[in-house]
């Protein structure tokens, strides 16, 4: 059986392991381990099974309809899914129809009045108003603000992120857990839940926030030298049990960009808008957690309580990226 390692995968897919770790965490994806061989393997059945995720990944089909279509026996559950998303696609291109034909008449009526300062007075229009109050809001429902030739566009297109954010995350005190090799995206969130309930720190850090990140990426094949850390902000003065350490967090601006869980490689559709901008540069950190990348685990507070399976089903998370202003930005 011709076997290739978790190294040879991602080369030769262009996927990260932090992905493939997460398809074989939800069951979408299997390795294989051999007698002697201590490195995560993959066989042509799964190799196969991988191409399929990606193409269909690549159609913008969600994970969860990805296991649904994989796990069916015959094509209904394809056929179902791919209904409901040229539906959805169908309303998306009707919406961006009807808004480029108002845009262009908006165009037209500006460039021949002679008077700039009431061309806005155009929005007032009893007919423009009509045409643009019957745009259901469910229609724009597009994360990015895309064209009519963004929504023919492949990946590279997507990967312009135009609905990213400039924030800023507020210096705290955080506990934070780390965890290598096994499965530690698994094992510090079992702790951390466990720290949570044990600590009532949900009543005791109403605002609290949960942020993880890679600690170290890890280069072996096997994934024994892949960490995960995750930390939450908590009281200054809290006493933490071990095997937490306290911690301080400066803050700082970050470019952010939210996901479902599962969508990890929009880390490199991140990256890559940080770095074509034109006002804000990389401030990278520390190259061993992930070079101060984060993930913000989102409405962790409602959510802290559920298994980690369920929290796969239903989390968000804002990828966050360290920037600063360039100096020449003006």
């Amino acid at each position: 059986m011709n076997l290739q390692t978790i190294t040879a995968v991602t080369r030769s897919f262009n996927v990260s392991t932090r992905t493939l770790r997460y398809y074989e965490q939800i069951g979408l994806l299997t390795s294989v381990r051999r007698d002697g061989y201590a490195y995560r393997t993959y066989d042509e059945d799964s190799l196969r099974r991988l191409e399929q995720i990606l193409l269909l990944r690549k159609l913008r089909i969600p994970l969860k309809d990805i296991q649904v279509i994989l796990q069916s026996e015959d094509a209904r559950a394809a056929i179902s899914v791919f209904q409901d998303k040229v539906m959805t696609l169908t309303q998306e291109i009707t919406a961006l129809s009807t808004i480029r034909a108002v845009l262009d008449e908006l165009l037209e009526a500006l460039k021949g009045s002679a008077e700039a300062a009431i061309g806005l007075q155009l929005l007032a229009d009893k007919s423009v108003l009509q045409i643009i109050e019957s745009l259901p809001s469910a229609k724009f429902s597009l994360k990015e603000e895309t064209g009519m030739s963004d929504l023919n566009a492949a990946g590279d297109q997507l990967s312009q992120l135009k609905d990213v954010r400039i924030v800023y995350l507020p210096p705290a005190t955080v506990a934070s857990i780390h965890c290598v090799g096994g499965s530690p995206e698994a094992d510090t969130g079992t702790e951390l839940r466990r720290f949570m309930i044990r600590t009532d720190l949900a009543r005791l850090k109403p605002d609290l926030r949960h942020y993880g990140f890679n600690h170290p990426n890890g280069e072996k094949p096997d994934g024994s030298d892949h960490g995960y850390e995750r930390w939450v902000t908590i009281p200054a003065d809290l006493e933490l049990p071990e095997p937490f350490v306290k911690k301080e967090f400066p803050g700082g601006l970050y470019a952010a960009h939210m996901i479902p869980m599962g969508n990890f490689e929009e880390w490199g559709w991140l990256y890559k808008w940080v770095k074509s901008h034109g006002e804000y540069e990389l401030n990278p950190g520390d190259p061993a957690c992930m070079g101060g990348l984060l993930e913000e685990h989102l409405n962790y507070l409602n959510r802290y309580l559920l298994s980690n399976e369920e929290l796969e089903q239903c989390m968000q998370l804002d990828l966050l990226v360290p920037v600063k202003p360039k100096v020449n930005a003006g």
